[in-house]
C-alpha cells in the first residue's frame, strides 16, 4: 500500500517485530463505538458512537476528515456502516434509515428508509451505485440507485443477519435464521447455490474475484467456498465456537481474516484451513471482565491487518505468511 510508510509514523507505538500485541494503535472514539467500518484500501475509517455521532477519520493522516448526521434522525444511534469497494462511498444505517455519502466531498446523497422492517446489515457495490439491505422480516432488498429499481429477495424463511455484495453489485450472499446462505443474481433474485449450516447463519463474505465465500454460523462451523464448483473448498480451524462479526478475503485470496465478539480476530489460510495467526484487540477500557468486539479488519498489506473494535481504538496487527 502507497500510504503504508506514512501511516505508521503517524501512529503512537511502533516494532518492527511480528508480535502477539498491536504493532501500533490509535485513538477514534475516546468513550467506545457502536459501529466502525474500514476502506478496502485501509484509507478510511468510519466509526460511530453515541457522543460523536459517525466520524470518517482519514488514515494516511490519522485526523477526522468529515462528521456526518443522518437526514430525519431518529433516537436510534447510526449501528451500521459499509464503504464501497472503492472507498469512493460510505453507507450508513440505524435500525430504519439509510443514507449513502461521497466520500471526496462529504455529501449525502441518497436516503431510504423501511417503514414496516428493520435494518439488519447493509452492504454497497463500487462506485456507490446500488445497495443491499438485510431485513428483520426475511427479505432482502436490493436497489439500483440510477434506475431506482427495487427487488426484494424472498428466498430467506427467516430473519436476514447478515449480506455480502460483489464488487459489480451482480451477485448478493444473504444468510440468515432460517440456517441457509444464498448465492443470488441482484438482476433476477435467481438462488444460484445454497449453503446449509447446522445453526442460524452469522456472517458471510465474498472475495473482490467472486470465486470464493466465506459462511459461518452461531455455533461451531465456518466454511470457505469454491463459488466456480459450488463445493466446500476448506472448513475452518476454530477450536471452539464463536460468532463473527466482520470477515475479509485478502486480495490475492490466499487469506481471510475475521473478527468475533470476543476480542478476537485471526487469520486462516484459504487453502489449508488452518490458522495463521490469532490475537485480541484492546478491550474497552473499565469493562469487567475485559471485553470488546471487532467491528471490522482488512489487510493494510500482505503481512499487516488493521482493525476497528468497540474500545474505539484502530489497531494494526503484524504476523508472517
Amino acid at each position: 500500500m502507497k500510504y503504508l510508510g506514512i501511516f505508521l509514523s503517524l501512529w503512537l507505538v511502533a516494532c518492527s517485530e511480528v508480535q502477539n500485541k498491536a504493532v501500533s494503535s490509535a485513538e477514534h472514539a475516546s468513550h467506545g463505538t457502536v459501529a466502525a467500518a474500514i476502506s478496502t484500501s485501509a484509507e478510511l475509517a468510519a466509526v460511530s458512537s453515541l457522543t460523536s455521532g459517525v466520524v470518517v477519520w482519514d488514515l494516511t493522516t490519522q485526523t477526522a476528515k468529515y462528521r456526518l448526521s443522518q437526514q430525519n434522525p431518529t433516537e436510534n444511534f447510526i449501528s451500521y456502516l459499509a464503504f464501497s469497494p472503492d472507498g469512493q462511498h460510505l453507507l450508513t444505517a440505524d435500525d430504519k434509515n439509510l443514507s449513502l455519502w461521497q466520500m471526496r466531498d462529504g455529501k449525502n446523497i441518497g436516503f431510504w428508509s423501511l417503514p414496516t422492517s428493520i435494518v439488519r446489515d447493509i452492504a454497497v457495490s463500487q462506485g456507490g451505485t446500488q445497495l443491499l439491505i438485510a431485513q428483520s422480516d426475511s427479505k432482502v432488498q436490493h436497489i439500483t440507485l440510477k434506475t431506482g429499481r427495487r427487488l426484494e429477495f424472498l428466498g430467506h424463511s427467516e430473519k436476514v443477519n447478515t449480506v455480502a455484495l460483489s464488487p459489480n453489485g451482480r451477485y448478493a450472499l444473504t444468510g440468515g435464521n432460517d440456517l441457509k446462505a444464498y448465492l443470488w443474481d441482484t438482476q433476477t433474485a435467481q438462488i444460484l447455490q445454497t449453503f446449509v449450516h447446522p445453526t442460524r447463519v452469522t456472517k458471510v463474505a465474498l472475495d473482490q474475484k467472486g470465486t470464493l465465500a466465506f459462511t459461518a454460523d452461531s455455533q461451531k462451523q465456518a466454511s470457505i467456498w469454491d463459488l466456480t464448483t459450488g463445493k466446500l473448498k476448506q472448513k475452518l480451524e476454530l477450536g471452539r465456537g464463536r460468532v463473527f462479526t466482520t470477515a475479509r478475503f485478502s486480495d490475492d485470496g490466499r487469506y481471510l481474516v475475521a473478527g468475533s465478539a470476543s476480542r478476537r480476530v485471526t487469520v486462516w489460510d484459504v487453502n489449508t484451513g488452518k490458522v495463521v495467526k490469532d490475537w485480541q484487540v484492546s478491550a474497552f477500557p473499565g469493562s469487567k471482565p475485559p471485553s470488546a468486539v471487532v467491528y471490522d479488519a482488512v489487510f493494510m498489506a500482505p503481512d499487516r491487518i488493521l482493525t476497528e473494535s468497540s474500545s474505539g481504538l484502530a489497531e494494526l496487527w503484524e504476523f508472517e505468511p
